[in-house]
């Protein structure tokens, strides 16, 4: 079954290697646009945060792995907030 999830392919690792995730979510906070996103299109994946750190008006986006513990445990309560909001829907 194909879900709806957009596909983004981001380079990865030391040697650049294309690696495809699909976003569960987005957001805006202070400024900095962030994504939810799983490395698994159907089924148990893998999450991670991902921050645009590309310059305001930039045609393309820059995305980097959050990795700090306190940004990412506040950042999962906004997405999980956020999922369970639909949830309820």
């Amino acid at each position: 079954m194909k879900s709806d999830l957009t596909k983004i392919t981001l380079e990865a690792g030391p040697e650049g290697q294309e690696v495809d995730f699909y976003v569960l979510e987005q957001t805006r906070i202070a400024g900095r646009d962030y994504l939810l996103v799983t490395d698994a299109e159907d089924g148990d994946g893998d999450a991670y945060i991902l921050e645009d750190i590309s310059a305001d008006g930039e045609k393309d986006a820059l995305y980097e792995f959050v990795e700090d513990d306190e940004r990412l445990e506040a950042l999962s309560k906004v997405f999980t907030q956020m999922l369970d909001d639909i949830a309820l829907v």
